[in-house]
Order: structure tokens, then sequence, then C-alpha cells
């Protein structure tokens, strides 16, 4: 017996709870997987247009609905990794994943400006950090999906064989080589609180146009990339060494004025964001060794700083 306040299409499809609680998860598993929360939430899309698009008697004859949504998702992102390289290839100057903010920063969602569903945040760990995810580009696609499914989703390798359409023992050795490029890349993080610290003190610097300050900070061979994404200007080839970048930093500040620099959590770790008239035209993102940076991503692409940018009013 339904109640009168009971919604009718709860009344009508009695597992569609259980079927959209699943949303936040398949974001989160899509995002690690592309780098891109625009193309998760595509791909979220359409794995719930096709269990949508199935007759309720098949519907109701899978068994774990759940496994059948992460299968086809997963199916879809290898889809898309599989074109993205020669979408890449296309792409104008550096491609760097889509920045996220911490769930307490988050603006707006995709186009059309409205309010980021709570269950599309994803959960910011070390797995989403820009380090972490850049690393991931390096990979191949059946790499990342093994991966990802099992070392951070903790999936056991008979389904990720099935999700992937191979053997167990390939799925392992696929993950074992994507470790392996983890390990080789990796280098010892400091505490979050030390990172924040020395991303505060390049923010000073920075502000302060004090180039000696800037160069003590960075790494002698630290490499600093931008993507602009053909939109926005932005340097085309990654910048290496510390003096080169940190007077090109100074350069920077000299030709925006008024630039204002805020401090930011990106993908989980300490980052700052430059904004023009309270508008976010870049994120940036830091990899530290010990007291140093060793990486440094910005993101100026507008289409990849929407959660980070208020819409305007219409």
């Amino acid at each position: 017996m339904t109640t009168q306040s009971e919604p009718e299409h709860v009344r009508a499809d009695p597992s569609l709870s259980a079927i959209m609680s699943e949303r936040r998860r398949l974001i989160n598993l899509a995002y690690r997987l592309l780098g891109s929360l625009a193309e998760a939430e595509d791909v979220v899309q359409e794995t719930y247009a096709r269990w949508y698009a199935m007759p309720v008697d098949q519907q109701e004859a899978i068994d774990t609905p759940a496994a059948w949504l992460t299968t086809v998702a997963s199916r879809i992102c290898l889809d898309v990794l599989g074109s993205a390289r020669a979408r890449r290839e296309r792409y104008v100057g550096e491609w760097i994943p889509e920045p996220l903010p911490d769930s307490t920063e988050w603006v707006t969602g995709r186009a059309g400006g409205t309010s980021a569903d709570p269950a599309d945040r994803v959960t910011l760990d070390e797995s989403v950090s820009m380090a972490f995810l850049v690393m991931l580009e390096a990979m191949t696609p059946a790499e990342r999906v093994a991966f990802i499914l099992h070392d951070v989703f903790r999936y056991p390798f008979a389904e990720v064989a099935e999700i992937v359409g191979r053997t167990p023992a390939a799925c392992r050795q696929l993950a074992t080589s994507a470790r392996r490029r983890i390990r080789a890349a990796q280098t010892p993080t400091a505490p979050t609180v030390q990172q924040a610290g020395i991303v505060r003190t390049f923010r000073q610097a920075w502000e302060a146009k004090d180039i000696n300050a800037l160069i003590a900070l960075l790494d002698p061979d630290v490499t600093a990339s931008a993507d602009g994404g053909g939109l926005v200007s932005a340097v085309l080839h990654p910048m290496r060494g510390a003096e080169q970048i940190a007077r090109y930093a100074i350069e920077l500040a000299g030709r925006v004025p008024n630039m204002t620099l805020l401090e930011r959590t990106v993908n989980g770790q300490p980052g700052l964001v430059m904004q023009q008239e309270g508008v976010t035209v870049t994120v940036m993102a830091f990899e530290l060794a010990g007291d140093r940076i060793t990486r440094l991503w910005a993101i100026r692409n507008p289409e990849k700083l929407r959660p980070w940018t208020a819409a305007p009013e219409v």
C-alpha cells in the first residue's frame, strides 16, 4: 500500500532509488578513468540511458544492477580512452586533466550554470591528485582501467577481466605494469600542511614579484605546463628550469596587474586560483618533493573551469 505523499516515480519503479544511488560511485570511477568531469558525466548519462532502454523484464533478470552499471560505464570509458589519444593529438597545446575544487568550494555544475548535484562531486583523495592523474595518462587504456578498478575500487581480477574482456591473469599483469609506471614516476610527498605552507610562500613571492624567492621555492629541474585548449592564451609546450619559470611568472604578473591569487584545494591538494575581476581564469596544481616545487600545472581552458566560476546572471 502506497501513501499519498510517496512520489509517483517511486511507486512506478521501486528500483529507481537503488539504481540512482550508484551515480556518485560511477562519477568517481569515470573521472579517475578519464581525467575529465565533463566526459565522466557523459559516460554516466549514457550508462543510465542504456539501463532504462532495456525492457523491464531484462532489468529484473540482472541480479546485481550495480555491477551491471559499473561494467557498462567502464566499457564506455575504455572506448572513450581509445579515441582520446587521437583527439588529444589534435588538441592545441598541453592537455591537462580537469581540476576539481573541494566540495565546500564547488560553484556550479556543467553548462547552464545550474548548481552541482552533490552526487556528482568526486571524492577527493590521493587517487585524484593532479600528479596521479597525469601519471595515469601515460598508461594504455586497458592498464588504466584494470589498475583503477582493482587498486583504487578494489574489484577482484575476475570481475575486472569480465569488464576489460581479458583473462584474470592478463588483468593482473596490466595492473602490475601500471603500478610499475606509478612507482617509477612517484616522488616522496610532503605532509599537506607543509605543502600548503610552500604554496602560500610561492603566492606571496609571486605577488611581491620576488624572483629570488620564487627560484628558491622551485626545484632546479621544475617543469611547468599550461592548458588553454586553444581557447585562451597559454604556453604551448612545457617550460623547464627554475629561473625560466620564475622569470615568466614575474613577467605574467606585470602583464596582469589586477590579478588576484587565492589559496584553494585543487584535486585534494593545496593549489592556487587566479582570478580577474572575480572570475576564475586559471587553476594551478603543484607537485612537491621535500620543500621544493617539482611540477606545476596551470589549467586555463574555460571549459575545464566551470565548477570554479560562478555562472553569469541572465
